[in-house]
């Protein structure tokens, strides 16, 4: 397989461009720095389309390296033919490769290896030929031996070697898997347990595998795993014969029985238990990929949530019988104070509390409360949304995720930060820093512990983390880095460094009282030229020596973008001074191809620089929504139906989107209440941290649902 064709084909690229993403691939370099920095290499793929075809061009060396293996087995044991090799060389995926290999694979111990073992692989072509001219119970004579001491035992023993040979047909498993895929149904019955309440919607269950949704298969998966569900796949058991016979049977009477008899055989105890375990693993392989997918697709957006800069942050992490942890961080995320008060029940001091968060807040100047989500937060914000009352200066408050804030708390990462800290005065200040600045703090946590998404810990968990790890990644990136300021944990996630080089950037750092310009990089241990290369354009020195190093213009692009200053009379004093507005228009009019020509660059390295001289030191995700800040809280028991909120998507699912509407409870938008116009999937309209109006549809407080629509809003 010409593996560059075949990526260019599928990604809809030059075969040139193809080669490119290879070549910078195969030389280290990072999906962030090959997306921003060779654009003209690639035609200006995406970093997802990157990663994509990173993916794929993995797969599909694989599958070129089992190609390989598969012929030198094949060959070694004289069986190879032009046939296989055609068979081979056609082969897309790992599945018809293992399909080719099946008959030639070495097995264990089985009926049809036995009744080679006592000779009786002839009689056996006998019996698949079906010809008339061989009377099977004569020919069968001929194989009596001590081990075979009947012509009935002999024709048994053909029968079994045969039964593995219509199992073994690629032709025959490649038709039989699409019946599968295309007519199948799965069905599910509920036993007896203690759990099985959690699986009653799957009671009597029945779907086509085809239109089975992920988190079904998922959901369906776990049930059968707690013993909760007895799972089948069905299929018309008639319909597979048919096909096994369209490849087998050539109706003769002296042997159709015979060979329907092995037929049946071969399908009920090796072709079908295959098959429906096969089915079952594509399934849940499916379910996934589609389950990470929504995993990276909700991500990203948290991730990217505007900042709330420039703000002294009070977090506060509830509890009720331990007291609500406190924690006052400044404008920088640090620390001015701690505390502990039992404004909840059992305790429910109330007034007390008040009066010492009131101090704290007029003494460091409060600006907003960040409130955790987790136990007691109902009564939290109850009791913040009175404190506010009785405080002099502006106060609000935000509910935010503390997914992972646990996890950071007692991890080895909170113990170094915060030696003197136990872990719930952690997880306060970390409750704080994820509403001052959510990229910062939540790359900390393991992706997989930040709450976005279904199902995590039953997925690949390899997968699940290079995929998530990647999507940190792709925004700490795009974003860019302060190197004066950022954490080791920040800094590792920089294109071409990692945490040991981090360390060496913060131990530099300290050590020359901050790092003036970007070409100081390289006087840091471990960080050679490569890794500068890939890093140094994410890399931000805030008031440093040259203004181009707090943009994401690359090292490497100085002289182009020095000369692009100098066709327009410009200098670095008209970026300092922002007179370079009309710089856009000054290109246009002269034409973007000459322009870039005369600089030594391309049309879209000349577009990216353009933009960073425009706004330098700017962060991409002051363009996002802001936190929705409040000063007033409502209950469940105050929602009715009808009533219409300005709500945040907080997780989006295959099957809707839940939507903080300010009360403790998220509320359920199902798919089917999302659009008036048809849509596949929730993501295909919403991600997470957009806002949204939604209408109440019903409350049920017994199961603290609330179930909500996006539709019929704007009318009304």
């Amino acid at each position: 397989m010409d593996i560059v064709e075949q990526l260019a084909q599928e990604f809809g690229l030059k075969k040139e461009y193809s080669q490119n993403i290879i070549n910078l691939l195969d030389e280290g370099c990072t999906i962030p720095f090959i997306a921003r920095y060779r654009k003209e290499m690639h035609g200006t793929c995406d970093d997802q389309t990157l990663r994509a075809f990173s993916d794929r061009l993995k797969y599909l060396r694989s599958l070129n390296e089992e190609k390989d293996k598969v012929q030198r087995a094949i060959t070694e044991q004289g069986k190879w033919t032009d046939e296989i090799a055609e068979a081979l060389s056609q082969a897309r995926t790992l599945t018809e490769v293992e399909d080719i290999y099946r008959p030639y694979k070495p097995k264990r111990k089985t009926r049809a290896s036995v009744a080679i073992a006592k000779g009786l692989e002839p009689l056996c072509d006998i019996l698949e030929k079906q010809s008339k001219e061989y009377i099977i119970e004569k020919e069968a004579e001929k194989f009596i031996t001590e081990e075979v001491p009947s012509p009935q035992d002999a024709i048994a023993g053909a029968k079994d070697i045969l039964a593995e040979r219509i199992s073994d047909n690629a032709e025959l498993r490649k038709e039989l898997r699409a019946l599968l895929e295309n007519k199948a149904t799965i069905e599910c019955q509920l036993l007896e347990n203690e759990n099985n309440l959690t699986y009653e919607t799957y009671a009597n269950f029945k779907q086509e595998v085809k239109n089975l949704p992920s988190h079904r298969i998922l959901a369906i998966n776990r049930g059968e795993k707690e013993k909760c569900l007895k799972v089948d796949i069905i299929v018309n058991r008639e319909l597979a014969i048919g096909i096994i016979n369209s490849f087998y049977k050539k109706n003769n009477e002296d042997t159709d029985k015979l060979i329907e008899e092995t037929i049946d055989d071969a399908y009920d105890r090796l072709l079908f238990p295959s098959l429906e375990r096969e089915c079952r693993n594509n399934l849940t392989d499916r379910a996934n990929e589609q389950a990470i997918k929504m995993f990276e697709v909700n991500l990203k957006p948290l991730l990217m949530e505007a900042p709330l800069k420039n703000n002294v942050i009070m977090g506060l992490d509830p509890a009720y019988r331990t007291g609500c942890k406190i924690a006052v961080i400044d404008q920088n995320g640090d620390v001015l104070a701690t505390s502990v008060v039992y404004p909840t029940p059992p305790q429910s001091k109330t007034e007390e509390s008040i009066e010492v968060l009131k101090k704290l807040i007029e003494k460091y100047r409060v600006d907003i409360i960040s409130i955790g989500n987790g136990t007691a937060s109902k009564e939290a914000e109850i009791f913040v949304a009175e404190l506010i009352k009785h405080v002099s200066r502006p106060v609000s408050y935000a509910v935010v995720s503390e997914a992972g804030a646990s996890v950071y708390s007692a991890s080895k990462l909170g113990a170094e930060e915060f030696p003197d800290y136990d872990v719930s005065l952690r997880s306060a200040v970390s409750i704080a820093r994820r509403l001052q600045d959510p990229l910062a703090e939540l790359i900390k946590i393991d992706v997989k512990s930040i709450g976005v998404g279904q199902y995590q810990h039953d997925m690949p968990q390899n997968r699940l983390t290079e995929v998530l790890t990647g999507v940190v990644e792709d925004c700490v990136n795009s974003v860019g880095v302060d190197i004066n300021t950022a954490s080791p944990s920040l800094l590792s996630y920089v294109s071409g460094l990692n945490m040991s080089i981090a360390k060496n950037i913060v131990a530099y750092r300290a050590k020359v009282k901050g790092i003036k310009n970007r070409d100081e990089l390289l006087n840091v241990p471990k960080l050679g030229p490569k890794a500068y290369e890939q890093c140094a354009g994410f890399l931000r020195v805030v008031g440093g020596e040259e203004i181009l190093d707090n943009t994401a213009v690359h090292p490497e692009s100085y002289p182009a973008t020095k000369t692009l200053l100098k066709i327009f009379d410009m200098t670095e004093s008209d970026i300092k001074s922002g007179n370079v507005t009309n710089l856009p228009n000054l290109i246009k009019l002269k034409g973007e191809d000459k322009v870039a020509k005369e600089c030594g660059i391309g049309v879209p390295t000349l577009e990216d620089i353009t933009k960073e001289l425009l706004k330098p030191g700017r962060d991409i995700r002051e363009s996002m929504p802001k936190p929705v800040l409040r000063s007033d809280v409502i209950t469940m028991e105050d929602l009715k139906e009808g009533m219409v909120f300005d709500g945040v998507v907080r997780n989006v699912i295959d099957f809707g989107a839940f939507v903080d509407i300010g009360v403790h409870q998220d509320g359920l938008v199902h798919i089917s209440q999302i659009s008036d116009a048809f849509i596949k999937h929730p993501s295909e309209v919403l991600k997470v941290g957009q806002r949204v109006k939604v209408k109440i549809l019903s409350v049920d407080l017994n199961k603290k649902r609330i179930s909500l629509t996006m539709k019929g809003i704007e009318e009304e």
